[in-house]
């Protein structure tokens, strides 16, 4: 499998999403010239007939699989299909790759699987050892059943499919809508509009307390394209940082950073959420040499500096749209 990406067809799907983008980035950068990303609106991956066809048409011999449902808003709100989607796509993608000869499969799983009690770091070994948050069950538990499927496809019919597991994410490119972003990107949007608007404080969920473990995504990528080229165990591997960070410090960072003096307001009437989560990450650097690179707060300078520039394009594209608009109206 060395430098398999320089002469094998390969199959992304999420790969148009946020981490997907830099994963194809990644294979782009070594050499792999063969890569297939399905869109979602042309390929539903819950349906076999569709996994079959894009099979048929790719014809792949390494399978990344990263596509799934995560907005929590659909595991809270709609949690059977949640659980029905991602288990779906998951497992009929494997059972695909054993009938085309798939030459690797690459699944991503979810530091969320994780149980709700358990020490820290979290490690592999733990990874069955209690259920997960009870609110995250639904997309957890799907893409957890995968690495079962995975382990009794290795040791029935000897297919080679790998296991990852990655914490948190941030970086460019993320999602950083209102209503479905995650903690990082959320908070800058806030802590930006506030400062924009001259906001005195700002109101942030829960205490402050629960700490998080966060992964730049450039980082993840790179760990994924390292494990698709030298891991072949049945065995899950973490994907994190290494370092633990409250969520009171990330806002206080984040305020820092984008030049909000204010005061910081706690509503201790939300949920915080699971307490603490931290990966240990031995392991990864162990089996395919990989570490993370990107410290924390010049990771957070860059997502933020990413965001304010698309944000201004984001400006001058509807100012010139206008523009144009009013000289149609004109002539």
């Amino acid at each position: 499998m060395t430098n398999f990406v320089f002469d094998q067809r390969t199959l992304v799907t999420g790969g148009a999403g946020f981490l997907g983008s830099h994963v194809v980035k990644k294979l782009e950068q070594r050499g792999c010239t063969s890569i297939a990303v399905p869109r979602r609106l042309e390929c539903d991956l819950t349906r076999w007939e569709n996994i079959s066809r894009l099979f048929d048409e790719t014809r792949p011999q390494i399978v990344i699989h990263l596509a799934g449902i995560i907005d929590d808003r659909v595991t809270r709100c709609h949690a059977a299909r949640s659980f029905y989607e991602n288990l779906m796509m998951g497992a009929q993608l494997i059972e695909a790759c054993r009938q085309h000869n798939v030459k690797k499969f690459v699944c991503i799983g979810t530091a969320t699987s994780y149980p709700k009690i358990v020490p820290l770091p979290f490690r592999e070994e733990d990874f069955w050892s209690g259920y997960p948050d009870e609110l995250r069950a639904p997309y957890s538990m799907a893409k957890k059943t995968l690495l079962v499927q995975l382990q009794i496809y290795r040791q029935q019919y000897g297919f080679n499919g790998i296991y990852l597991i990655p914490t948190n994410l941030y970086g460019p490119g993320d999602n950083f809508s209102p209503l479905t972003g995650h903690v990082i990107p959320a908070l800058i949007v806030r802590f930006l509009a506030a400062r924009s608007r001259g906001d005195r404080e700002v109101v942030c969920w829960g205490s402050g307390s629960p700490t998080r473990d966060f992964l730049f995504v450039e980082d993840c990528a790179e760990a994924i394209v390292l494990a698709t080229e030298r891991y072949n165990d049945r065995e899950p591997v973490n994907l994190g940082s290494g370092v633990e960070i409250s969520i009171r410090d990330l806002a206080n960072h984040i305020a820092r950073l984008v030049g909000f003096s204010g005061k910081i307001v706690w509503d201790t009437a939300k949920p915080d959420g699971q307490a603490r989560e931290l990966l240990e990450i031995s392991r990864a650097e162990r089996a395919f040499g990989f570490r993370p690179r990107k410290e924390f707060l010049a990771g957070l300078r860059e997502t933020i500096d990413w965001y304010r520039k698309a944000l201004l394009a984001e400006r001058q594209e509807v100012t010139g749209h206008e523009a144009s608009h009013a000289g149609i109206l004109e002539s």
